[in-house]
């Protein structure tokens, strides 16, 4: 039989000439390049990078735990807080004087403020179809502009910030028994040793006082003279001789 005969087609008007399954993606292949099919192709690439980045994160949690630091106490005005990493750029911006004191607002709130909302506005002001960011200059020097302020304060913060101060003030140190009422601790209370070490002698911007390991000669001296390295100046101590050395012998026996 030859080809194409006896061979008869029939239409029916109830099938629709371009019926298609409605799982089956659209053809873009006229549209290389700059479009492709929601699912699967779209997802599973976003999907896959998510999943990298899940993991690294999982990574770093396990390789570098987060530090923890003693007992939040209301009552030390002398410690320092820092925020998490992703904030530090915002904390660096509130030490500037154009964004602190009578201006914090400006930049707690109208700095801020204006780049979310520059940001909010950018896709109806690029109206573009490209997706080269050479193609697109507003958002794309938007962006650099945005990377580069982050990275910036994120560095100043880190590079301008006492660490071994907060490392101190924010070491765990086990509670120190000691009685209120005795001479030594009230000779501590009435001196300025109070504002740096704490009222339990935990430490704050000076070192913790339990269990240091000197004598109450070393304790007398370092009130004296302070030390070596600078962190505890000398003549600190407003008290008499007498109660300099009740103080020191007190502080020796902490543990």
């Amino acid at each position: 039989m030859e080809r194409g005969k006896g061979m008869k087609f029939v239409g029916d008007s109830r099938v629709k000439a371009n019926n298609k399954m409605p799982n089956v993606p659209k053809d873009y292949s006229e549209y290389p390049g700059k479009t492709e099919a929601f699912y699967p192709n779209f997802l599973l690439k976003e999907w896959l990078v998510g999943a990298v980045f899940l993991i690294g994160y999982l990574v770093l949690t396990l390789a570098h735990p987060a530090p923890l630091e003693r007992q939040a106490d209301p009552t030390d005005t002398m410690y320092t807080p820092v925020p998490d990493w992703y904030f530090l750029s915002m904390y660096q911006l509130l030490k500037y004087s154009f964004a602190s004191g009578p201006w914090n607002i400006v930049g707690a709130i109208i700095m801020p403020g204006l780049a979310i909302g520059a940001l909010m506005l950018v896709p109806f002001m690029d109206t573009s179809k490209e997706r080269r960011p050479i193609k697109r200059p507003l958002p794309t020097a938007f962006m650099l502009l945005s990377v580069a302020a982050l990275v910036y304060l994120t560095w100043e913060s880190v590079a301008n910030h006492d660490w071994e101060a907060q490392k101190i003030q924010g070491a765990i140190v086990e509670e120190v028994e000691f009685d209120m009422e005795s001479e030594g601790y009230q000779i501590y209370a009435e001196s300025s040793c109070i504002s740096c070490h704490g009222n339990s002698f935990e430490g704050g911007l000076g070192p913790a006082l339990a269990g240091t390991g000197l004598t109450a000669d070393e304790i007398e001296d370092i009130a004296i003279n302070g030390t070596e390295s600078g962190g505890m100046p000398g003549g600190t101590f407003e008290g008499t001789d007498e109660e300099l050395r009740v103080l020191s012998e007190y502080l020796a026996e902490l543990e």
